[in-house]
């Protein structure tokens, strides 16, 4: 490292995003300390994994993983906080990357011309100032050495928050508002969906449901957390 980067950290210190450290720097969002201690799942060459359970009875997907547990109150919650809500899209991007190396390596989920972020509505995404899926997009897909496709699939419809609906309801609240601009961009391909968080999978269904109306597409889903 050059000396005067060594000055500019000085300057301008990088703070982990977990446990609020300063970064060295070889790190990037989060510490490896606190890397180290995430609680991983390790499911891409798990078949019938959780996540994939979750859609089951839905729709079909090739394959389905996660990167974390998220119980209450711990450190994947906090930093699934500070990247949704507070623009810390270097979270995203380091988990992404994290979450694109274990697939690279793994026999089932390492291969995928194209990675989309699960959409916000143009509204939303405007008040909001960016989308937190497209950072994921962005880092697993530069582990992946593939390309992340932003603003192909598209949420038509501005719908009520997710959070305390049940499943019923979420489904209800996503249905038929994903819509894909350049379908012949996909057809053929197998792509990556990425979220966030997963948890009942309606908008991951409303999605892929839109999908799959392309000719010949194969569609995976993988999100940063699951529910602990």
């Amino acid at each position: 490292m050059s000396l005067a980067s060594n000055f500019g950290l000085l300057l301008f210190p990088s703070y982990c995003s977990s446990c609020n450290r300063n970064l060295m720097h070889y790190e990037k969002a989060i510490c490896l300390h606190c890397q180290s201690k995430l609680p991983r799942l390790y499911l891409c060459d798990q078949q019938d994994n959780p996540v994939e359970k979750v859609f089951w009875g839905r729709i079909a997907v090739e394959s389905a993983t996660a990167l974390l547990k998220m119980p209450r109150n711990g450190a994947t919650q906090r930093l699934i906080h500070r990247l949704k809500y507070h623009d810390d899209q270097e979270v995203g991007e380091r988990l992404g990357a994290m979450l694109g190396a274990e697939m690279l390596a793994s026999q089932r989920m390492n291969d995928y011309d194209f990675i989309l972020p699960v959409p916000l509505h143009p509204k939303k995404q405007h008040l909001r100032g960016y989308n937190q899926c497209d950072s994921i997009a962005r880092g697993i897909a530069e582990a992946m050495h593939c390309s992340p496709m932003i603003g192909n699939l598209v949420r038509t419809q501005h719908t009520s928050t997710q959070t305390r609906k049940g499943r019923l309801s979420r489904w209800n609240n996503v249905s038929n508002i994903f819509w894909v601009k350049y379908p012949e961009q996909l057809e053929h391909k197998r792509v990556l969906l990425v979220d966030d968080v997963i948890t009942t999978g309606a908008t991951i269904e409303a999605c892929v449901a839109a999908l799959q109306k392309i000719e010949g597409i194969q569609v995976s889903v993988a999100s940063l957390a699951i529910p602990a």
